[in-house]
């Protein structure tokens, strides 16, 4: 067994659908998710081959079947039922949704970081793309996915999304805005889901990190500066399928906050966001 199978052995077994796992975040989050005992399915609209990878490199980390791949484009709600249908037709069951597909700022301008592109300058098809992946991609597969999870008592909703800083920032729309939707849409989904076994979170790395979704410069940054490993979401993403997080919902964790060296409640606790606080009315 390794470490993480002995952290966290709710995860043997476990099923988890990992959306955009072909590349970057989610195939971080796949990877580790299967090296620590669970089945996982990955999605991802368009690289075959990138798919083809992730299985091989599963395969060599836990064995052959530990992990399917399934090319789907979470923008069609069929897609979504057949992602269903086919990690149920594999492993039996399904118990974790991370929905980490998204499309990024690159689909408005190629250098966004550096160019800051006003929004009446985005192009009509980009935007869409974003806005359709990032919202109703989210939506589409928790819809497909949730009946079932109610039905048997448990599930557990992981939704990506980014900084506060990025949710806002100048030239970033609709890439930004569509985070801050999908972090509503949880909250809210979370109430919704009272009561029923099932948790809905939201995960984030806490900066730019170093994935394709950055643009393609002499020296790749974020708008910030630094960027962030894709790796820093492994830890965390076992502690959030795992029965360690049981009851926790409506909550947001940050990445770069988690502390390797501390037990997993207490690396857990420390990297829940303290200002999530449930809106008031005014």
């Amino acid at each position: 067994m390794t470490a993480a199978a002995d952290l966290y052995p709710s995860l043997k077994d476990r099923v988890v659908v990992v959306t955009g796992g072909g590349r970057g975040l989610g195939l971080e989050m796949a990877l580790a998710l299967v090296e620590a005992g669970a089945r996982v399915t990955v999605t991802s609209a368009r690289e075959a081959g990138e798919l083809a990878d992730v299985e091989a490199r599963a395969g060599a980390l836990a064995g052959p079947g530990r992990l399917i791949a399934a090319q789907a484009d979470v923008r069609d709600y069929d897609d979504s039922l057949r992602v269903l249908e086919r990690t149920l037709d594999a492993f039996g069951a399904v118990h974790c949704l991370v929905n980490n597909a998204g499309r990024g700022m690159k689909l408005v301008h190629p250098n966004y970081v550096e160019e800051r592109p006003k929004f009446w300058e985005a192009p009509l098809d980009g935007w869409r793309e974003i806005v359709d992946t990032n919202i109703n991609g989210v939506f589409n597969m928790a819809r497909a996915f949730t009946p079932g999870f109610i039905g048997q008592g448990f599930g557990k909703i992981v939704n990506v999304s980014t900084s506060d800083v990025t949710i806002v920032r100048v030239g970033y729309s609709p890439y930004g805005p569509s985070k801050a939707m999908l972090e509503a849409m949880s909250r809210v989904w979370a109430q919704d889901l009272e009561g029923t076994g099932v948790t809905v979170n939201v995960f984030l790395p806490g900066g730019a990190t170093d994935t394709a979704i950055l643009p393609e410069m002499a020296q790749k940054r974020g708008a910030d500066g630094g960027l962030l490993r894709p790796e820093i979401m492994r830890a965390p993403i076992l502690w959030l399928c795992s029965d360690r997080s049981n009851g926790h919902t409506a909550e947001r964790y940050i990445a770069r906050l988690w502390d390797d060296s501390l037990p997993p409640d207490e690396a857990a606790a420390g990297a829940r966001d303290r200002h999530h606080e449930k809106p008031g009315i005014l």
